[in-house]
């Protein structure tokens, strides 16, 4: 008979100590990888300290912040020179919130210059890149919020998201990303790239924390003219699928993809049917315009509200930036009507739509993460990587984008839950299986492997 060793327990780290840990790994990896622009140890610390006698939902939870969010007293560039030197004089609602909850800001994460494309090419703090490939690009515009948790650079990450901006690097660096319902989480405080798209949404490793940091940040503010005042209902940490009804789109939504990512979701399709949901296949009709009637939006309204800076403070934008924000000049009230008519019937069609099933599932980028210097135009690069985000996007829909696989080379795959308006919860209870049955989410990149 043989008997094991003592079996020890280990002491939780305390908020300071992992503040440290956190810090340490920021200081360590930071200057490859570039997912933090500022970080904020003094503030993290003096945070950490008094999380310790306080209380709060996300009481020690070490968050980052995406750096068009703004914190009061650190600065909030946007990504950009236009904003270099801004410093806010007050913290956003949705900081303000987790901070009231008890999070501990880290500092600000790397974005796409003024959240305009996918590389996420920071003009403050430089080229952020991939976690699991460094040649690679981490999806964008919340590139470094993505990376930032991927890296283990705290627990959770605020991110926006207008036409994927969440949902799409949180696949490309194999986390789990919220879009929120439009309206539901507050702006205020916030540089938007379109009012009636942009959106902050959480992300991190686990479905838990996202529902946490969500629940902590959503709800009515009568600052943002776009806040909708509608109860919050708290998800009740369920996670089953059983008998839920799952569309999948046809299509659009299986050309030019990836072998690898359509076979991951093939894969998830049947782990679903074998838990008891119902796979429907299903049709969107449209959705191969609305991409284009929803970038037209997007392009006009971003011109609106740099339009001083694309006159008079040309060579503060990059040219990557500029050349394809410009565009927006040329959409003409004509087209732009045209796409709200589209989008009034493209959201009739999706509540139609969502009376049969109850989520939708599909690929969350057509394709892995893409080379950072792969010679294609941001407009191009950025066009393909949201081509099944977008919709949602234009329509206002709650998404979540769940690690689901990885390639033959290593990269990560996302697989999209779309649900009906105000239906979050739903999203959590299918996340929530899925993470119970997979280990996808906790897979870490080579960088964090001690010895690489």
């Amino acid at each position: 008979m043989t008997t094991s060793g003592p079996i020890i327990q280990k002491t939780p780290l305390t908020a300071a100590e992992r503040v440290e840990a956190d810090l340490g790994r920021i200081a360590l990896l930071n200057p490859r990888f570039r997912a933090m622009v500022t970080p904020d140890p003094s503030g993290a610390r003096a945070a950490a300290a008094a999380s310790a006698v306080g209380s709060g939902a996300l009481a020690g939870m070490m968050v980052t912040v995406k750096d068009n969010i703004d914190t009061a007293g650190l600065r909030t560039a946007c990504g950009s020179r236009l904003f270099a030197d801004r410093v806010p004089g007050r913290d956003a609602t949705v900081v303000a919130r987790l901070r009231a909850a008890g999070a501990v800001v880290l500092g600000k994460a790397a974005m796409m210059e003024l959240a305009f494309g996918l590389r996420t090419t920071d003009a403050i703090g430089g080229q952020c890149r991939n976690p699991w490939d460094d040649t690679c690009v981490p999806g964008g515009s919340s590139g470094g919020s993505a990376a930032s948790v991927a890296l283990d650079f705290g627990v959770a990450s605020l991110g926006t998201d207008t036409g994927g901006s969440v949902r799409m690097p949180s696949a490309l660096c194999g986390v789990t990303g919220l879009r929120p319902t439009h309206g539901r989480v507050p702006n205020t405080g916030v540089l938007p790239v379109s009012e009636s798209f942009d959106t902050v949404g959480p992300i991190a490793r686990r479905v838990q924390d996202v529902a946490a940091v969500y629940q902590a940040i959503a709800g009515y503010d009568p600052e943002d003219p776009h806040s909708i005042d509608r109860p919050v209902t708290a998800w009740d940490g369920s996670a089953s699928v059983a008998g839920l009804h799952i569309g999948v789109p046809d299509h659009f939504y299986c050309d030019d993809i990836h072998p690898e990512i359509a076979e991951a979701l093939a894969q998830m399709r049947a782990a679903l049917e074998m838990t008891g949901a119902k796979i429907v296949p299903v049709s969107l009709p449209g959705a191969e315009i609305a991409h284009a009637h929803a970038t037209r939006m997007i392009l006009a309204d971003a011109c609106a509200l740099h339009e001083t800076a694309l006159d008079q403070r040309r060579d503060d934008i990059s040219d990557q930036v500029y050349e394809r924000m410009i565009k927006g000049r040329a959409v003409t009230g004509v087209q732009y009507a045209q796409a709200l008519r589209f989008r009034e019937r493209w959201r009739q069609m999706l509540a139609g739509l969502f009376r049969q099933v109850d989520v939708l599932l599909m690929p969350t980028t057509p394709a892995p993460s893409a080379p950072i210097e792969d010679g294609a135009h941001l407009e191009d690069t950025t066009r393909h990587f949201t081509r099944f985000t977008y919709g949602g996007g234009l329509a206002g829909t709650p998404g979540l984008s769940l690690p689901c696989g990885f390639t033959s080379a290593g990269m990560p795959i996302g697989a999209l839950f779309e649900a009906p308006w105000w239906q979050e919860a739903r999203l959590f209870t299918i996340g929530a299986w899925w993470q119970a049955s997979t280990d996808w989410h906790l897979r870490r990149a080579p960088a964090l492997i001690i010895g690489s």
